[in-house]
């Protein structure tokens, strides 16, 4: 009897979880809704579907389908990487506070991706993989400098603001070296949306694809890595390959965010602890519900930035970092 009452409570468990990430599907639609309707131009639901249903011409389908549309997409894919970035670093840094931008990783792909835009404008297309080997150097670095007979999380966060830290002081010698070319990639060191168009969404889509799949892959792996280095071994996992291949996943998610829209942080940090708080650390579950409310988190943020203070618009990197900073104070403080 006792067994059958187990297994209806992890099964109610299981539904409930299952729930939440139905939730966050919804958050995200919602976020979508409200970045293609709200702006300067405020677009009404029903006319937004006439136009992508029938192709309806107007003031109002230019805005759509030139301007809101794309750069929405654009706006939940990166939250979509972002957040897979961060969840999958946590599991192999054995970190909670592991995120792309804060531990350095961002600041990598932001190194070699403004080194392409100052040194050699007008060669966009090698900005994405120059980031991932910047990203994936960094994340490298920060490995082998955490390294002591294991990982611990506080050698990593210590190891992660030197690294970074090392890498701002060479984005900024780029940005008094190229003066003159800075002011176009100001926007970028920041984190914004703004003109953000098709050409973005083409680059940054196929990485998103290929890193969905190969993180939800994946998944049986971050669940072990879990438990602990000798556990996974004794499972028959290689603890080391894994952890590499992982790494490199992390990395290209967040190189391909970053080669979009510049340095925006404490996605990875905020939304893959929200979803593990209310779906469990289960990374077949965590995994799609962080895309799900990263996607939410940022075409919502997005959303305000843009319309709260019209008519300027606010990058969103600089309302995320309001927001992740507290939180990641509060974070440090629970977990070290």
């Amino acid at each position: 009897m006792n067994g059958m009452e187990q297994g209806k409570k992890q099964s109610g468990s299981f539904k409930r979880r299952i729930s939440i990430v139905v939730i966050f599907a919804v958050l995200a639609c919602i976020g979508f809704l409200l970045s293609v309707m709200k702006g300067s131009v405020e677009i009404p639901a029903a006319e937004i579907w006439q136009t992508l249903v029938s192709g309806a011409e107007g003031v109002h389908a230019q805005i759509l389908m030139n301007i809101r549309l794309p750069r929405t997409i654009v706006a939940a894919l990166v939250g979509i990487h972002l957040s897979l970035s961060g969840a999958i670093l946590q599991a192999i840094m054995k970190n909670p506070l592991a995120d792309p931008h804060i531990i350095g990783i961002s600041s990598g792909a932001g190194l070699s991706g403004i080194f392409i835009l100052l040194v050699f404008p007008g060669h966009e297309a090698f900005v994405t993989p120059a980031a991932f080997v910047g990203a994936m150097a960094a994340a490298v670095a920060i490995y082998l400098l955490a390294w002591k007979n294991g990982i611990r999380p506080i050698r990593i966060i210590l190891a992660g603001v030197a690294v970074s830290a090392f890498l701002g002081a060479g984005i900024s010698a780029l940005m008094i070296f190229y003066s003159d070319r800075v002011h176009g990639a100001l926007m970028w060191m920041v984190g914004g949306l703004s003109a953000r168009s098709w050409p973005q969404v083409e680059m940054i889509f196929p990485y998103t694809i290929a890193g969905l799949a190969l993180a939800l892959a994946f998944s049986r792996q971050l669940n072990i890595l879990l438990l602990g280095d000798e556990i996974a071994r004794s499972l028959g996992l290689r603890v080391e390959v894994s952890r590499l291949l992982l790494t490199a996943i992390a990395a290209l998610l967040a190189a391909s965010a970053v080669a979009v829209v510049g340095l925006l942080g404490f996605v990875g940090l905020i939304v893959p602890h929200a979803a593990r708080l209310m779906v469990g650390s289960d990374y077949r579950l965590l995994l799609p519900a962080s895309a799900l409310l990263g996607a939410a988190v940022v075409t919502l943020s997005d959303t305000f930035a843009r319309t709260a203070f019209a008519p300027v618009e606010l990058p969103v990197g600089i309302l995320m970092a309001a927001l992740g900073a507290p939180f990641f104070l509060f974070l440090l403080r629970r977990e070290l």
